[in-house]
C-alpha cells in the first residue's frame, strides 16, 4: 500500500534526481551529489512513477484543505495528512463541508493557525464552550501550562470563555478575531447557579440595595450567592434581625487566602468605579461577566441603574446580553530580596501570584489591571527618572512626576487627567502617558497592544519610584528592579444597558460631560441681509 508519506518521499526523490538538479543546484549555485537510492530512479520509468505518484499527493493535498475554512487567512499555510482516503472521499467531504459553511445553524470552522488546537468536529453548538482551548485561553484548575503570547501587534486574542458557564456568543459569519462592538453578546453554556455581590465597603446607602438583591436572588432565582466576609462584619447587618435567615445562606471568602476564580458564574457590583476595580483585581485569570450598578459617585463603568434591578438581572440570566471586553493589562513586577524573605499565604499576595520562575535571589510578582499601572516619585522632592523599553529597546527617559501606562479603558481616568487622549475600549492598544514631564515636547503616546514595555529606575536617578495598579498595591521600585507591563489575555466581560459604543458615549457625556458647551444661535434674517451687503460691498 502506498502511504502518502512514502508516495511524497518517492516523488521528492525523482524530482531533485531530474528537475531539482536543474532549477535549484545550479540556480543557487550548490552540486548535489546524487545518492544510490536517487540514482535507481534514474532509469526510462521516471516519469510513468511521476504520473502515477501525483494523483495520490494531489488527493491528499485535497483531502487536507476540506478540514480548513475558506474564509481563513491562513487556508494555503494549513496541511494535514493524517487520514489516508482517497480524492474521491476527500472531494465528497469537501462538498459536504461546503454544505454545512453555508448553514447558519452551525459553529464556525476555525484554524489551528489561528485558534491553536481547537476542535474541528462539525459537533460545536454556537452557544457551546469550545471543547479544547486555544493557545490564549485559560489553563484547567491546577494546571501549570504556560500559554505563549502572541507577537501580533494587535495584542493577544482576548479568551472569550468568562468563569466556568460564560461565553461570548459566537457569530458564524465573523471571520475577524475582534468582533464588531455593537455585536458582541453573552450566552451561557449552562444556566448560572452562582453570583459574587461586590458592595462597597463602609457605605451606609448601599445596605438596603445589598439585602434586597440578595433576597432576590437567593429566594426568586435559587441562587448560591457569594460575598466577602467583612461584608457581613457590617455592623448594620450583624444587627438586622429580618436578614438573619437570609445571611446564614452566604458563602464567604477572604480576600489574598481564598481562591474562588472557578466557582462563579458571574459579578454583580453595587458601588462606583473602584468597585468594578476592586471586583477585577479578584480574578487574575479569567473574570466572569460582570453586571455594575451605579450607586457611587462617578459612575463611568457601572451603566446600571439599581431601580428596576429585578429585570435587568432576570435579563442577562437568561442570557444573550451585550458585553464590551475591556483589555487588562499582564505586569510582572520583579525585586531583589535585599536580605528579605517574601511571605506569601497560600501561595497569593495582595491580589498578586508568585511567578514559578522566578530567579534566585527575585521575587516576581504578577498582577492584572484593568485601568492603569502608576509609577511616580513618591514622597520624594526630586524628579523621577525611568527608563522606558518597548520589546527590549530603550525608546525614552521619563524624567518628570512619573508616567502612566494606561489600558483603552483606564484613559479615562487618571491618563485623561494628565491630558491624554479617551480611547474607546474595545481598540487594541496601550496608552504610555508622562505625568508633568519636564520637557515641552514630551507627548502622550499609543503603542499596539502586542508590545511588551518594560520600565526600570534610570542609573542616574537620585532616587527611588513607586508604583500602584488601579490605585492599590503600592509598593517601591529601586536599582535592579524591573516592571513588565503587556496586555492580557484574560479581559473583563463588563455587561452593556444597550451596546459598547451607545454605553461609552453616554457616560462620556453624562459622567465627564463631554464636549458641553452653550450652543451657538443663528443669524436672524435681517443679520442674514446686513451681511450679504456687506459682502457684496
Amino acid at each position: 500500500m502506498i502511504t502518502f508519506k512514502n508516495a511524497l518521499k518517492a516523488l521528492f526523490l525523482v524530482a531533485i534526481s531530474g528537475v531539482a538538479d536543474g532549477y535549484f543546484g545550479e540556480a543557487a549555485g550548490v552540486t548535489n551529489q546524487p545518492t544510490e537510492e536517487v540514482i535507481e530512479f534514474k532509469k526510462s520509468w521516471q516519469i510513468p512513477i511521476i504520473l502515477a505518484l501525483t494523483p495520490v499527493v494531489w488527493g491528499q493535498w485535497c483531502l487536507s484543505l476540506q478540514k480548513i475554512p475558506r474564509t481563513c487567512p491562513l487556508r494555503h499555510l494549513c496541511f494535514s495528512a493524517q487520514h489516508p482516503h482517497s480524492l474521491a472521499v476527500a472531494m465528497e467531504q469537501e462538498k459536504n463541508s461546503l454544505s454545512r459553511e453555508l448553514s447558519p445553524d452551525l459553529a464556525p470552522y476555525h484554524c489551528t493557525a489561528c485558534h491553536g488546537d481547537e476542535d474541528w468536529s462539525h459537533s460545536h453548538p454556537i452557544r457551546g464552550r469550545a471543547k479544547s482551548r486555544s493557545l490564549s485561553a485559560s489553563p484547567a484548575l491546577g494546571s501549570t501550562k504556560e500559554f505563549r503570547r502572541t507577537r501580533s501587534l494587535h495584542g493577544p486574542c482576548p479568551v472569550t470563555t468568562f468563569g466556568p458557564k460564560a461565553c461570548v456568543l459566537q457569530n458564524p459569519q465573523t471571520i475577524m478575531h475582534i468582533q464588531d462592538p455593537a455585536s458582541q453578546r453573552l450566552t451561557w453554556n449552562k444556566a448560572p447557579k452562582s453570583v459574587l455581590v461586590v458592595k462597597k465597603i463602609r457605605d451606609a446607602s448601599l445596605l438596603q440595595p445589598f439585602k434586597e438583591l440578595c433576597v432576590y436572588l437567593m429566594e426568586e432565582n435559587n441562587m448560591i450567592v457569594y460575598v466577602e466576609k467583612k461584608v457581613l462584619e457590617d455592623p448594620a447587618i450583624v444587627s438586622d434581625e429580618n436578614f438573619g435567615p437570609v445571611k446564614k445562606k452566604f458563602c464567604t471568602f477572604r480576600e489574598d487566602y481564598d481562591d474562588i476564580s472557578n466557582q462563579i458564574d458571574f459579578i454583580i457590583c453595587l458601588g462606583g468605579d473602584g468597585t468594578l476595580l476592586y471586583a477585577s483585581s479578584l480574578f487574575q485569570g479569567s473574570v466572569p461577566p460582570v453586571m455594575a450598578f451605579h450607586l457611587g459617585s462617578l459612575g463611568f463603568l457601572t451603566p446600571f441603574n439599581f431601580e428596576n434591578f429585578q429585570s435587568q438581572v432576570t435579563q442577562v440570566i437568561e442570557g444573550n446580553a451585550a458585553i464590551i471586553l475591556r483589555s487588562r493589562l499582564k505586569v510582572g513586577v520583579v525585586k531583589e530580596l535585599r536580605g528579605k524573605k517574601a511571605v506569601a499565604p497560600n501561595g497569593v499576595r495582595e491580589n498578586g501570584t508568585l511567578a514559578p520562575d522566578a530567579e534566585v535571589g527575585k521575587q516576581v510578582m504578577q498582577y492584572q489591571v484593568l485601568n492603569e499601572v502608576v509609577i511616580d516619585r513618591g514622597p520624594s522632592s526630586y524628579l523621577s527618572n525611568v527608563d522606558v523599553y518597548l520589546d527590549g529597546h530603550l525608546i525614552t527617559t521619563v524624567q518628570g512626576d512619573g508616567v502612566i501606562v494606561s489600558t483603552p479603558t483606564g484613559s479615562t481616568a487618571y491618563a485623561a487627567a494628565a491630558g491624554a487622549s479617551m480611547i474607546h475600549p474595545n481598540v487594541p492598544a496601550i496608552m504610555i502617558t508622562p505625568i508633568c514631564p519636564h520637557s515641552l515636547s514630551f507627548r502622550p503616546i499609543v503603542v499596539p497592544a502586542g508590545v511588551e514595555l518594560k520600565i526600570t529606575l534610570s542609573p542616574e536617578a537620585r532616587n527611588t519610584v513607586w508604583v500602584s495598579f488601579d490605585g492599590r498595591k503600592r509598593q517601591e521600585i529601586g536599582h535592579g528592579d524591573s516592571i513588565s507591563i503587556t496586555t492580557s489575555c484574560y479581559p473583563l466581560p463588563s455587561i452593556c444597558v444597550q451596546d459598547p459604543v451607545r454605553d461609552w458615549f453616554e457616560s462620556l457625556a453624562q459622567c465627564l460631560h463631554w464636549n458641553v458647551r452653550k450652543k451657538q444661535t443663528h443669524f436672524t434674517e435681517e443679520e442674514d441681509d446686513e451681511e450679504g451687503e456687506e459682502v457684496q460691498g
